[in-house]
């Protein structure tokens, strides 16, 4: 026999709630279970001729990322589906579900060419190349 048995309500209270600090420890571990604590670090180092992006998306299929840049912002977006295989199983515990969550950075002066990505053990990395100004200097002579 299971000795985990769950305390949580639907709305993730105690039913037996003795006092005030168990309402708010309750309340406290709502909010951090809420679909904002499923955002992914990322990492963003300034290269001098670009930008290295790292996210930490670790249990994420590389299918279910989207990577793009748009007049300098970066946005990486992950949308991670339950397994269709759970349903009939007997769970005593089940903290996965579906999510979905997109961390965007802005890159002022970004290139939209060369643009690189590779993900490997649970990291995404994006190269971003930064725009080489043209300077354009004409020397004009004083009659």
């Amino acid at each position: 026999m299971a000795s985990m048995v769950p305390y949580r309500s639907v709305f993730g209270v105690r039913p037996s709630a003795s006092s005030l600090f168990d309402l708010f420890d309750d309340m406290t571990d709502l909010a951090n279970n809420s679909i904002a604590s499923k955002a992914f670090p990322v990492d963003v180092e300034d290269k001098g001729d670009g930008y290295e992006v790292k996210a930490y998306l670790t249990g994420v299929a590389k299918d279910d990322i989207d990577v793009e840049l748009n007049e300098g912002r970066l946005s990486i977006s992950v949308n991670v589906e339950e397994d269709e295989e759970n349903e009939g199983k007997n769970f005593l515990q089940k903290e996965f579900s579906s999510y979905s969550a997109t961390r965007g950075v802005y890159l002022k002066d970004a290139s939209s060419e060369g643009l690189s990505a590779k993900y490997a053990d649970g990291i995404l990395t994006v190269t971003v190349p930064k725009i080489v100004e043209k300077k354009n200097v004409t020397k004009i002579s004083i009659d």
